[in-house]
């Protein structure tokens, strides 16, 4: 009954249904837009963050209450998308509600291999490399690699499959 209680508690506090995370220089203008807007029209309240947002070190307490004040969050894995330290933090922050908040989280990945993440190669593992160059990241980095580990291992999408196919076609040939 506690815990009934808790999750009814928990789940009433929430803002939104969704929380994307994304590389906006990979996706925010096609795949990632149009998810958005496919949601948005489905009634479900989505939270995708706004280029508006004050940017530096450690993602915003705005970002951090949107995450943890959603029921799931969609992971698009992208090309650049370890390149940003601020995704990376955002991932760290959302494997966390998914173990404390049980927030079920969805991987995308989008036009890149799912073993590539999950084993830190190609683009993500170039990535992590020049992180750990900075030696102010070398603790960072290694809850980063956790974090994608975990994602990579969750069931998700593959674009490269004809799951997302049509959707990928619709994204780059419409407007919002």
């Amino acid at each position: 009954m506690a815990s009934a209680a808790a999750a009814s508690s928990s789940s009433s506090q929430r803002r939104y249904d969704v929380f994307l995370s994304f590389r906006g220089e990979d996706t925010r203008n096609n795949f990632t837009a149009h998810l958005y807007h496919a949601l948005c029209q489905k009634g479900i309240n989505t939270f995708i963050d706004d280029d508006k947002l004050e940017r530096g070190q450690v993602i915003s307490p705005a970002l951090v209450a949107a995450i943890e004040n959603s029921m799931y969050s969609i992971v698009v894995l992208s090309k650049n998308y370890a390149s940003s330290r601020w995704c990376l933090q955002e991932l760290v922050k959302i494997v966390e509600c998914m173990k404390s908040k049980r927030q079920r989280v969805f991987p995308i990945f989008y036009d890149v291999d799912p073993s590539d993440v999950r084993r830190h190669r190609g683009t993500f593992g170039e990535a992590l490399a020049k992180h750990e160059e900075n030696s102010e990241n070398m603790e960072r980095v290694e809850s980063w690699k956790d974090a994608l580990t975990q994602v990579a291992n969750l069931s998700g999408w593959d674009s490269r499959n004809k799951q997302l196919k049509k959707l990928k076609a619709y994204s780059s040939t419409c407007l919002i």
